[in-house]
């Protein structure tokens, strides 16, 4: 029968203590490790404090080996300045606090209350109680400080923190009653193991908490401001985004001019050529103003280290933190933060932040190039429509002077000529006829190019009339079979778009008579409630397509200046081959009348055919 003996050293009060120095190192390295990786105060006094609580160990392992009270001395105030370090790293990390005169009271609590209590006095009860109880205050105090944060962020390594905390702190409690009476020996020890191991478990789920919620926030911000379409969307967007970090209530975004980007670093804000541009929240009242003491400190030192920093706040703002933005290598501004929550940068590292300052001034200078190929897009489209006005005006004037002078002038020389019918010869009176025949013709020629030039209809009666008109025209002189169906009246538009969309649908059916061999042609006109639909479909041979399915604009010029003409009135147009004729022929669709021209040379049933929509916005822009 073997019978299972606990190890000598085990059960030791010097075993459990090497064994929790040697998990206390650990907590220290990871700590350290942390600062080092993301560069957060907080971490670097975790890593000061368990190397402190370290020494606190090595002390009472001193005492334990040595019996010298000096050790137990050095002990006790170990112990307070390890609480105190915790708290301060707490603090730290919820706010970045001044330093006080009365902090130094605080930390020499320790030692000159140990020096008392283990040299002066002789009742054990008040030589510990006071210590206890500082020891326990200040670690509750600890978890309570990261309580308040998680009820602000809701962090899971913050609660976990806070209750590790604050059952620390009442362990601590038990001291004069059971541990220094040897009670809890070594079991007291393996006790502070688990708490601290809690700790530790608490900070790396802080960590991953921060590195969550900051890339989430970060990343959407990022997705964000490429899918804006101009500054003023990328600064909205990046100002509102910020505010759903928890704990940021303002946000504002500081712009360097563009001289001053390019100055010495060394300049404060209040000097320098920067001002806000827009703010949101508890920031909204930023724009067009100088920055107070802590944000001109904080983008000072941004601008020198080029780094995001943060300072402490005034009033109802407990931080204030400045994110640089950079256009390439240049620093451009920053992005302003400001809330009653530490760091909003949370855990993620330096070049993570300036990578993203980068991209968020790289958005921003994509925004700004788009808004400038807006406004030329918008000047290239007011020229084209003065374009076409004075194109309008001088067909208008050639239509008159034809009209008016050369048309006259043929009627005058017609008239002469019949005036000399009674006094011709009876073989001379055929050649007479001849020439009045051919007069005729250029009466007609002149009136069919007036008309091309300026429909007179389309300035008398209107743009209706005018399509009704055009299509009987064209079946007339075609012979192809054309219907049109649009409703009794069209809404009222501007003389450009009326114009516009003559023109298009004249250029459509010149382009059928030209080149789509077709026998029928069917025009619809719909409108709703903000445009203008054309479509005039045929059954004929179709567009000659390109590879990547378009139409061959080279083959096709009058339709690409159909496509100028009605894109410069703010219009879509598109051309497609349809399988066969998508329409009808006789009443619409929707009951309205339609009007018909029948050709003379019958139809035959073609299975391909053309297809020309053109759609107008209703209001189109006026020229500037």
């Amino acid at each position: 029968r073997v019978i299972l003996q606990e190890p000598p050293l085990l059960g030791t009060e010097l075993a459990a203590t090497l064994l929790q120095g040697a998990i206390t190192t650990g907590l220290a390295v990871l700590c350290a490790h942390l600062y080092v990786r993301f560069q957060r105060p907080w971490f670097g006094w975790f890593a000061v404090a368990w190397s402190v609580y370290v020494a606190r160990l090595l002390c009472i392992s001193l005492f334990l080996l040595s019996d010298q009270r000096v050790w137990l001395y050095w002990h006790q105030v170990t112990t307070g300045w390890t609480a105190l370090v915790l708290l301060w790293a707490a603090i730290v990390f919820l706010r970045q606090p001044p330093a006080r005169p009365w902090y130094l009271l605080v930390a020499l609590f320790p030692p000159l209350w140990s020096w008392v209590a283990i040299y002066s006095l002789d009742s054990f009860i008040l030589a510990a109680l006071p210590a206890v109880l500082f020891l326990s205050a200040a670690t509750a105090w600890t978890g309570w400080v990261f309580w308040r944060h998680n009820k602000m962020v809701g962090s899971s390594g913050a609660r976990l923190l806070a209750i590790s905390f604050a059952l620390w702190g009442l362990h601590h409690l038990d001291y004069p009653f059971l541990r220094a009476q040897g009670a809890w020996t070594p079991w007291g020890y393996y006790l502070d193991i688990c708490f601290e191991l809690l700790v530790g478990a608490g900070l790396v789920l802080l960590v991953l908490d921060d590195l969550a919620r900051g890339v989430r926030a970060l990343s959407a911000l990022s997705g964000d401001l490429h899918r804006r379409d101009s500054v003023g969307d990328s600064l909205d967007t990046l100002l509102s985004r910020p505010l759903t970090l928890a704990g940021v209530r303002g946000s504002a975004m500081y712009l360097l001019s563009d001289t001053d980007a390019k100055a010495a670093p060394e300049k404060s804000a209040s000097e320098s050529g920067g001002h806000f541009v827009r703010g949101a929240g508890t920031c909204a009242g930023w724009p067009n103003s100088q920055p107070d003491s802590p944000v001109a400190s904080v983008l000072a030192r941004m601008r020198a280290t080029q780094r995001p920093q943060v300072a402490i706040g005034t009033g109802d703002q407990p931080f204030v933190a400045a994110l640089p933005v950079s256009r390439g290598k240049r620093l451009i501004g920053a992005l302003v933060m400001s809330g009653d929550v530490r760091n909003p940068f949370t855990a993620l590292d330096d070049n993570f932040l300036v990578a993203l300052g980068q991209q968020v001034g790289a958005a921003l200078e994509q925004a700004d190039l788009d808004r400038q190929l807006a406004a030329r897009t918008r000047s290239l489209e007011q020229l084209s429509m003065r374009m076409v006005r004075q194109h309008e005006d001088e067909r208008r004037r050639l239509s008159r002077e034809l009209h008016d002078e050369t048309a006259q002038v043929f009627t005058a020389v017609k008239m002469q000529l019949e005036g000399l019918r009674q006094s011709l010869l009876p073989n001379a009176i055929t050649r007479l006829d001849r020439l009045l025949a051919l007069v005729d013709t250029g009466i007609r020629s002149i009136r069919n190019v007036t008309n091309e030039l300026r429909p007179s209809l389309l300035d008398d009666l209107g743009l209706l009339p005018a399509l009704r008109s055009l299509v009987s025209d064209f079946s007339e002189r075609t012979g192809v079979r054309a219907v049109l169906d649009a409703p009794e009246q069209l809404p009222e538009m501007s003389q450009e778009a009326d114009l516009a969309l003559y023109r298009a649908l004249q250029e459509a059916l010149s382009n059928v008579a030209r080149h789509a061999k077709a026998t029928m042609v069917k025009i619809v006109v719909k409108t709703d409630d903000d445009s203008l639909r054309l479509t005039v479909a045929d059954d004929g041979a179709g567009f000659k397509m390109g590879a990547d399915g378009r139409m061959d604009s080279n083959s096709r010029m009058g339709l690409t200046g159909m496509q100028e003409r009605i894109h410069a009135v703010g219009g879509q147009v598109t051309f497609a081959n349809v399988p066969a004729l998508a329409a009808t022929f006789g009443a619409g669709a929707n009951g309205n009348a339609s009007h018909t021209a029948t050709s003379n040379n019958g139809s035959t049933n073609r299975t391909t055919g053309a297809e020309v929509r053109v759609q107008l916005p209703l209001t189109v822009p006026e020229l500037v």
